[in-house]
């Protein structure tokens, strides 16, 4: 394939959903991987089917379709259990994730971005160079998911904690925006990395134009 493909990653609550949103908004292709897995467990489907198999129909909503907070409340709590979840959902993430990559590619797209939460922990890292990774410490992860999900401080804190700390993740990184400060200051600095990696691939700055 022609198009280069580099990974966003992050932590939990460290805000990558705001950059991909700038990349977007310049016209970057974002693929991103958490839709990729609900894609992956859409009611009907062969994989929703694996983990009711796995987890019991109690994990299912009143529509049919998964009910993901009462798995991530099962998962994140049994190292076991992750990993079999893992099992069922990343095959068929990769999957799709070739599949975008190559109707991008035949659209002439350059370069693409994949967010992936765990794309350091999945072992992608040297697979999707240059690595941009989004960083907060620990406290405003925290602060942040409690806000997002509703849920108490310390299920936010084993969520954190069952992901790689963000400061191994910032060690292996090409490029590191922190995302502690306000969203004008972070989106600046996606458009610095953004500019970048053009720069960096040989790729016209000028096709990613700021908003």
């Amino acid at each position: 394939m022609a198009i280069h493909v580099f990974g966003l990653t992050g932590g939990i609550g460290s805000g990558k959903s705001t950059v991909a949103a700038r990349f977007r908004e310049r016209g970057l292709p974002v693929i991103d991987a958490d839709e990729l897995a609900r894609d992956a467990v859409a009611a009907g489907s062969p994989g929703l089917a694996d983990v009711v198999a796995a987890f019991g129909p109690e994990v299912l909503d009143a529509a049919g379709g998964l009910e993901r907070q009462k798995v991530a409340a099962v998962v994140f709590a049994d190292e076991r259990a992750r990993q079999r979840l893992n099992s069922i959902i990343h095959p068929r993430v990769r999957e799709l994730s070739v599949k975008r990559v190559s109707e991008l590619d035949a659209q002439g797209e350059p370069l693409a971005c994949y967010e992936v939460p765990l794309l350091v922990e999945s072992g992608l890292g040297e697979l999707l160079r240059p690595l941009v990774v989004v960083s907060v410490p620990e406290a405003l992860q925290v602060t942040r998911t409690v806000a997002r999900d509703a849920s108490s401080e310390e299920h936010a804190r084993a969520r954190v904690r069952a992901q790689l700390p963000l400061e191994q993740k910032v060690a292996l990184a090409d490029y590191v925006i922190d995302n502690a400060g306000s969203r004008e200051a972070t989106r600046a600095q996606a458009d610095r990395v953004l500019d970048a990696i053009c720069e960096r691939l040989g790729i016209l700055v000028e096709r990613y134009p700021r908003p």
